[in-house]
């Protein structure tokens, strides 16, 4: 019981990183990002790309990995997403299905169906008070924990962070407050295309890479971020370790393979019984 989880934290910490990514677009731009668990795809490839057939270390394929698919996420939203943001969230949510689409299908043109493994050396797991920790873990909380500190840092105490929560409260008054809009937003894309790789590469790490590895992901990362509340960067990392810790608890009564329904079953009852998420605010209509 306790291995389980010890694992499903582990697996909610990964599953934080995309989800404060999606509810950050979605706290700035009001739309559901589909193409979330493609650009988890797509980094992963990237950095992959630049570790085994460029031959850099891992370390430094994931960090530039991160800023050539930032670049690629801010070009992306000026010739997808800027175009369409007056026609409401529901067009912006049709075409991140089709950027997923793209994505999704670059990855397999460029990379075939095969798994893809980095090249990363074997390493014997640890023993701690009975409990199996393996390297990769280890690597995965470290960095997804200083991650998402870093990005809560930002939000708080930095001019960017203020400008960002600004503009989710109300971008009339942020507009005019002289704040940049546009700039924002693209700042929100470069963040999130980041916090995708992060997670794109830890996955690697714990996996292999395929075409559809975002397809695995992307249902608990939507759980996440509705589990804590859309718009709340600190309730979606609470509801990705409660939704890891879960699904893999869960294995004790069902298939591993049906894990996935307790992410499904966990969307249904919070829409049901409390819509506005965990730590979300509710909705006031006038």
């Amino acid at each position: 019981m306790a291995q389980l989880v010890l694992n499903g934290l582990i697996t909610g910490m990964i599953v934080a990183l995309p989800a404060v990514a999606l509810t950050l677009i979605f706290s700035i731009l009001k739309f559901p990002n589909f193409a979330i668990g493609a650009m988890l795809t797509a980094s992963a490839y990237i950095a992959w790309s630049l570790n085994v057939l460029a031959g850099l270390p891992l370390l430094a394929a994931a960090v530039l990995a991160a800023l050539l698919f930032a670049l690629a996420m801010v070009l992306t939203d000026r010739a997808v997403f800027r175009p369409l943001r007056e026609r409401g969230p529901i067009t912006l949510l049709v075409a991140s299905m089709g950027v997923s689409f793209v994505l999704e299908n670059l990855c397999r043109l460029a990379f075939g169906n095969l798994a893809r493994n980095f090249d990363i050396p074997i390493a014997r797991p640890h023993r701690f008070w009975g409990l199996r920790v393996n390297q990769e873990q280890i690597t995965t909380a470290i960095v997804a924990l200083a991650a998402m500190a870093a990005v809560y840092l930002l939000l708080r105490h930095s001019p960017l962070g203020r400008a960002m929560r600004a503009v989710a409260d109300n971008p009339a008054l942020a507009a005019a407050r002289g704040i940049d809009r546009d700039r924002t937003i693209l700042w929100t894309w470069a963040i999130a295309a980041v916090l995708t790789t992060i997670a794109g590469v830890l996955v690697g790490m714990d996996r292999a890479i395929d075409p559809l590895m975002g397809w695995s992901y992307i249902i608990s990362i939507f759980a996440a971020a509705i589990l804590g509340g859309l718009g709340s960067p600190v309730g979606a990392v609470l509801g990705a370790l409660v939704i890891g810790v879960v699904q893999e608890v869960s294995t004790l009564v069902i298939a591993s393979n049906y894990r996935q329904a307790v992410s499904f079953a966990a969307i249904a009852l919070l829409l049901l019984f409390r819509p506005q998420g965990l730590l979300g605010q509710r909705r006031i209509k006038r």
